[in-house]
């Protein structure tokens, strides 16, 4: 399964690795193995690949490319990029829309 292993970092947000925490705390006790933190993102992320086509993916894909773009201009700028970085989540769930905003809580 893991003949070709590339090491990666990932940084996300605190909530969304949260949500993913419990997803494997949901999986641990369903299947009654253990269910690591990694085993969860490496299966979001091979599913969320599956789904190319997808306009939800797209929008959060398209926010999230947005967000950066702004804290790396604000950062070259000299401007609040820290500030920013919290306002990245509502950067991306402005692409989705108002149903999509409700199934993910916000």
């Amino acid at each position: 399964m893991f003949e070709n292993k590339t090491r990666v970092l990932l940084i996300l947000p605190q909530d969304v690795l949260d949500r993913a925490r419990v997803l494997a705390g949901k999986a641990t006790t369903m299947l009654k193995l253990p269910v690591s933190l990694q085993i969860v993102l490496r299966a979001l992320i091979e599913e969320g690949l599956k789904r190319d086509g997808d306009r939800n993916l797209l929008a959060n894909v398209e926010g999230q490319a947005h967000a950066v773009r702004r804290i790396r201009s604000l950062a070259g700028r000299g401007g609040g990029a820290k500030g920013e970085r919290r306002n990245l989540r509502s950067g991306i769930l402005r692409g989705l829309s108002g149903s999509e905003r409700q199934r993910r809580g916000k």
